[in-house]
């Protein structure tokens, strides 16, 4: 990489429908003064899953000029009052955002892999929590198979798989597992959102250090801290994060 700075912008929870338009407007000024060279979006990128949200979140991500990668979040499946289109045809109405639906990233030193943990049906009653299916848990792997020597890891995903001691919980299905087998195949990083609150935790495991990095949020709908986002520098194969806040 030969000293080469990576500038990435992880953010989430934009809830299109519910957004504060200050905070996008902060980030898009943030994005067009300081360029980073990706922007990785770990979902809710809407409120209610409607057409006219993801037309509004697909003209802004497209807005910011950087290549982008969307995670699919709880809030971008059609709701429990529209159960049909909600189990079969949950995402006809990404067409303004398709292209960057779980896009895996290739920058020089890093790649972003995706793992979709939202789930269109669970056997429990809050579907709002995550799942990483074993679907989900074998494309990321195999993505992970094909990175460059050498490269850092970053899977991008909506939920936690663990909690990260927010006031927000995320209870992700398998999560734990999932991550044990990330680390083991190498990932460095879990990048996520969902609990509106930042954290960056380092977790050992298989005899490696795996970190679960969570970005807070553009929308209303704070929780603990103001609208935020993550800036994550990359150098040397080394990186940290610095949360940004309004």
């Amino acid at each position: 990489m030969g000293g080469h700075t990576l500038k990435l912008f992880h953010v989430s929870d934009v809830h299109f429908g519910a957004e504060d338009p200050a905070a996008i407007a902060w980030f898009s000024d943030c994005v067009a003064q300081e360029k980073p060279d990706a922007v990785i979006m770990t979902g809710d990128l809407t409120m209610r899953a409607t057409k006219d949200e993801f037309q509004q979140g697909g003209d802004w991500l497209r807005s910011l000029g950087v290549p982008v990668t969307l995670e699919v979040g709880n809030h971008d499946i059609p709701y429990y009052w529209d159960p049909f289109r909600r189990l079969f045809s949950p995402y006809q109405r990404y067409a303004a955002v398709e292209q960057m639906i779980e896009r895996p990233l290739e920058l020089p030193g890093v790649t972003v892999v995706p793992l979709k943990t939202t789930a269109r049906a669970q056997w429990r009653w809050n579907w709002s929590k995550g799942r990483v299916s074993p679907g989900s848990l074998k494309r990321a792997l195999a993505m992970i198979t094909e990175v460059p020597k050498g490269n850092l890891i970053f899977i991008g995903a909506h939920h936690p798989l663990l909690e990260g001691g927010t006031t927000g919980t995320a209870k992700t299905r398998h999560g734990d597992a999932a991550l044990s087998a990330l680390a083991e195949a190498g990932a460095h990083a879990v990048l996520s959102g969902h609990v509106h609150d930042p954290f960056d935790i380092p977790i050992e495991r298989e005899g490696r250090t795996i970190r679960m990095i969570g970005a807070g949020t553009l929308s209303k709908r704070t929780r603990g801290s103001p609208p935020a986002f993550n800036e994550i520098r990359v150098e040397n194969g080394r990186f940290e994060t610095v949360p940004r806040t309004l």
